[in-house]
C-alpha cells in the first residue's frame, strides 16, 4: 500500500516558513538570469568562439540534452519523494551538484573547448530542474488552495527580484566594455577583472553558486518538510510502481491530462525564449555584455511588476485567465521579435533607419527588439507560476511529488523538441530568425489545447 507524506490539508506554517519557500526562487534565478539567459549564454554564443552560428547550435543542443534527462526522470523522482517523504535531503543533494558545476564555469576562457562549459552547464540544468521538482511539490502543504496563485506568483517575482539584484552588480561593478574597460558606472571592473579574457562573463557562475547557496539556508531552517516515511530502497520501489498507476489514471483524469499537454507545449515555447533570446538579441546585434545586462535588467523589473498584478488576478479570475493572457503576449512578443532585423521591423514593412545614435540600444531596431522584449518580461513570469498554481489546485497533497514530477516531465517532455527545431532550421537555413520562429508552433499549440481544458483540471 502506497504511504502519503502528509494528511490532506495543508500544516500550519509560520510566515517565515512560507518566506523560507518563497526565498528558494529568490537563491535560484540567477542561475537561469545571469548565466543561461543574459550574461553567460550570450558570452558563450558570441565570444567564446569564433563561429557565433554554430556556438548557438550548441548552446541549443546543450538544452535539448538537459532536456531529455530532465524528463525521463523527474517523474520518478517525483513519485519517489511522495514516498519517502521529506524534500530537503534531495534538494540538499541536487545543490551540490549545481554549486560545483556553475563555478566551474569560471574555466571557460575564450579559445578554450567549449565541450566542457556544455558538460557544466548540462548537469547544472538537471540538477537546478530536480530541485525545483522538489520545491514546487511542497508548496500545497503550506498554504490554502486559495492562496497558492498568490504564493506562487510573489515567489516567482522574489526570484525575478533576486535575478535582477545580481544582473545589477554584475553590469555595474564587474562587466566592462572591451573598448573602454569601464563598467557601466564608469569604474574599472572589481577583481581586475579582464573583458578580453570573458572573465566579467564568467564570474556569473561562482557568483550564482555563492548566491544559491546562501539564499536556499532560510528553507532548511524555517520551512516544514512532509513527514518521513518509507526507507530509500522501499521509497523507490514503491515510488516507481505509484508513478505506473498514476500514469495509468491520467487516462481517466482527462482534464489534467490535457492541461499536462497544453503545458508541454506551451512551457517548450518559453523555454526556448529564455534559453535563446539573450542569445539571439546577441547574434543579431552584437550585443557586449553590458548591453545583454541592461537588456536583462529591463526585463526583469518588467517581469516583477507582471508577477504583482498576475498573483492578484491570479486569486481573482483564476490561473487558467492569467496563463491565456501571458501566452498571448508571448506569442505577439515572438513574432514582434522574429520580424526584427538591422534597419527594420515587421517583416521589412517597416524601414527603419540604420544609423547608430551612439550609446547603448544606438539603433532604432534595437529600441523596437526591446519594446517587444517588455511584453515578454511582462508574460514569461505569470505564465510559469499560474501555472505552478494550476496544478497545485487540481491535485490532493498525497500526490504533489508525483504530479509535480509529471509537470516537470510536461515542462520538459518535448523541450528538446523546441531546441532541436531551432537547431535543425539554423543549420539549414543559416538564419537564427528562422529558428526562433519555430517556437511558435510550440506557444499556439499549447495556447489552443488550453482554452479546451477545465479548471481546476481535476473538474470533468
Amino acid at each position: 500500500m502506497a504511504v502519503t507524506d502528509v494528511d490532506e490539508a495543508p500544516v500550519k506554517t509560520s510566515r517565515r516558513g512560507i518566506w523560507g519557500w518563497m526565498f528558494f526562487d529568490w537563491a535560484a534565478q540567477p542561475f537561469f538570469t545571469v548565466v543561461t539567459t543574459f550574461i553567460f549564454g550570450p558570452y558563450f554564443v558570441a565570444r567564446l568562439t569564433e563561429d557565433p552560428v554554430s556556438a548557438q547550435a550548441a548552446w541549443s543542443n546543450m538544452a535539448t540534452i538537459s532536456s531529455l534527462v530532465i524528463a525521463v526522470f523527474s517523474p520518478i523522482l517525483g513519485s519517489i519523494a511522495d514516498q519517502a517523504g521529506p524534500r530537503k535531503p534531495w534538494i540538499a543533494f541536487f545543490a551540490v551538484i549545481k554549486i560545483a558545476c556553475v563555478s566551474a564555469l569560471w574555466f571557460a576562457a575564450p579559445g578554450s573547448p567549449i565541450i566542457w562549459p556544455m558538460i557544466f552547464m548540462i548537469f547544472a540544468s538537471i540538477a537546478a530542474e530536480f530541485s525545483t521538482v522538489f520545491n514546487d511539490s511542497m508548496m500545497p502543504r503550506l498554504v490554502s488552495k486559495d492562496d497558492v496563485g498568490r504564493i506562487s506568483n510573489v515567489a516567482w517575482g522574489l526570484g525575478y527580484l533576486g535575478g535582477m539584484i545580481v544582473l545589477i552588480a554584475v553590469v555595474a561593478l564587474l562587466a566592462a566594455n572591451p573598448e573602454s574597460g569601464k563598467t557601466l558606472i564608469g569604474i574599472p571592473p572589481l577583481f581586475g577583472l579582464d573583458p578580453h579574457l570573458g572573465e566579467d562573463a564568467r564570474i556569473t557562475g561562482p557568483i550564482s553558486a555563492f548566491w544559491y547557496f546562501l539564499f536556499i539556508l532560510p528553507m532548511f531552517f524555517f520551512t516544514p518538510d512532509a513527514k518521513k516515511g518509507l526507507p530509500l530502497a522501499a521509497a523507490v520501489r514503491s515510488g516507481i510502481r505509484e508513478l505506473g498507476g498514476t500514469l495509468r489514471d491520467l487516462r481517466q483524469r482527462t482534464g489534467i491530462t490535457k492541461f499536462l499537454v497544453a503545458r508541454m507545449l506551451y512551457q517548450d515555447g518559453v523555454n526556448g525564449l529564455l534559453i535563446l533570446g539573450g542569445t539571439f538579441a546577441a547574434g543579431m546585434f552584437g550585443w557586449a555584455t553590458i548591453e545583454i545586462g541592461i537588456y536583462g535588467i529591463i526585463l526583469n523589473v518588467v517581469a516583477i511588476f507582471g508577477c504583482i498584478v498576475a498573483g492578484w488576478l491570479d486569486r481573482l479570475l483564476g490561473s487558467k485567465v492569467v496563463v491565456i493572457i501571458s501566452l498571448v503576449l508571448l506569442v505577439i512578443a515572438t513574432l514582434g521579435i522574429i520580424s526584427t532585423g538591422p534597419g527594420f521591423v515587421f517583416f521589412g514593412l517597416m524601414p527603419l533607419s540604420a544609423e547608430d545614435s551612439g550609446g547603448l540600444f544606438g539603433t532604432a531596431a534595437e529600441k523596437a527588439y526591446i519594446l517587444f522584449g517588455l511584453l515578454i518580461g511582462i508574460a514569461f513570469g505569470p505564465v510559469q507560476a499560474s501555472s505552478r498554481s494550476y496544478l497545485a489546485r487540481s491535485v490532493s497533497l498525497s500526490e504533489t511529488g508525483r504530479y509535480f514530477g509529471i509537470y516537470a516531465l510536461s515542462g520538459r517532455a518535448t523541450s528538446f523538441l523546441a531546441t532541436l527545431f531551432f537547431s535543425l532550421m539554423t543549420y539549414a537555413s543559416g538564419s537564427a530568425r528562422l529558428g526562433m520562429a519555430t517556437l511558435l508552433i510550440f506557444l499556439v499549440a499549447g495556447l489552443l489545447l488550453l482554452f479546451a481544458t477545465p479548471y481546476p483540471a481535476n473538474r470533468k
